[in-house]
């Protein structure tokens, strides 16, 4: 259904709502204390009530919000286990570039074709959860002409369509507490942008690995340097390409002198993720990292799990006798931390550590296994 045919707002939690004009990153830290718990999952439970209020001014806009929670509060605010992948985000670091790890515990994800509702939306949402959380970081995003980041590239051809999106983005069966939900990942880059025009076309198409023009993949390389377009393709040994879907958006402000890409990637398997940004950062081989970091440096990075909409209404019901004696409900965020925040961890670059640390990200906080990933290889 288009936009101007749409009846009804779109749902909270639609991780594959439609590409929008204006976007807002909001990501949120939760006080400590059972009130402000009670708080947040009360104005949580009711984010749908919220699209639909601020949504249905215009309804050809696609208003929508999607909201991650971090792992610190996960506990205190879902009363239920971790999801089996879910962890803080962990830093990174190559030997040239790094990853950092940044503080969040809730992502709202806000999108529509208009500037004015995005904001109405923001506004009406941080009223509601009032001094139980504060800002840790707003990134408001526009759509650069057809789909393009700031360095000129066509951004997100590679989003899975078709069956393929669910396949790729939501969690299943593997799961079941949380089926219906997915992974998301959110980094802050910003360009040097004068260095990037200082480049070439033909030394910028190398290093993306696609023609700038007309957006056509180039070939990928069989050794050495290899492009951002392959070491973001993850395959395992069967062939078959774990897909992620992304809703980057640029942002910035010429007057500052600043230039960015927000990276936002949603994932039925983190591990894809994660997979990623290692080989991006430490590189594949170890040693040739992928270029794109020589024009675009980390600010920030933080790991979520989206709750299905079914499961962010039912927050602020009260948890069954079976979840509580799970003795996951009880805790305040103050207590819930030690059990949602994992110990601090990283992924070192082959300098400090001869193999690429993958085996450290199979940590899981619980006893449910998630999906082992196969071993990857170059794409052909």
């Amino acid at each position: 259904m288009s936009g101007n045919d749409r009846r009804v707002p779109i749902e909270a939690q639609s991780v594959d709502a439609p590409l929008t004009q204006s976007a807002v990153f909001l990501v949120l830290a939760v006080a400590d204390g059972a009130e402000a718990a009670d708080t947040v999952r009360s104005v949580l439970a009711g984010l749908d009530d919220l699209v639909k209020t601020v949504g249905f001014r215009d309804l050809g806009a696609s208003l929508t919000c999607t909201v991650g929670i971090g792992a610190r509060v996960w506990p205190a605010l879902a009363r239920r286990a971790l999801p089996a992948e879910l962890h803080p985000f962990r830093t990174i670091a190559g030997a040239v570039h790094t990853a950092p790890s940044t503080p969040g515990d809730l992502l709202l994800h806000i999108r529509a074709d208009r500037r004015d509702l995005c904001f109405e939306f923001e506004r009406l949402l941080l009223e509601s959860l009032g001094s139980a959380v504060s800002v840790v970081d707003e990134t408001v995003g526009f759509r650069y002409f057809d789909a393009r980041d700031l360095l000129g590239f066509v951004d997100g051809t590679a989003n899975p369509v078709g069956l393929g999106l669910p396949e790729a983005t939501i969690v299943g069966d593997e799961d079941p507490e949380v089926a219906g939900g997915s992974y998301v990942v959110v980094q802050k880059y910003t360009h040097p942008i004068e260095l990037w025009n200082a480049l070439t076309t033909e030394q910028q198409e190398a290093v993306i690995g696609r023609r700038k023009a007309d957006n056509v993949e180039l070939d990928d390389a069989v050794s050495g340097q290899k492009s951002h377009k392959t070491l973001a393709t993850i395959v395992g040994d069967d062939g078959t390409e774990y897909d992620i879907l992304r809703d980057n958006m640029p942002f910035g402000s010429p007057a500052s002198g600043e230039f960015g890409t927000y990276f936002i990637g949603y994932s039925r398997r983190l591990w894809v993720i994660e997979r990623m940004l290692e080989r991006m950062f430490i590189g594949d081989p170890p040693g040739l990292h992928d270029r794109i970091l020589d024009f675009s440096v980390a600010r920030t990075g933080s790991t979520f799990f989206v709750p299905s909409a079914a499961l962010l209404a039912a927050l602020d019901d009260e948890p069954d006798d079976e979840e509580a004696g799970a003795d996951v409900g009880a805790r305040d965020l103050g207590e819930a931390a030690s059990a949602g925040g994992a110990a601090e961890a990283s992924v070192t670059s082959p300098a400090a550590d001869t193999s690429l640390g993958l085996g450290s990200l199979r940590d899981s906080p619980r006893t449910v296994t998630p999906p082992s990933p196969p071993s990857e290889r170059t794409p052909s």
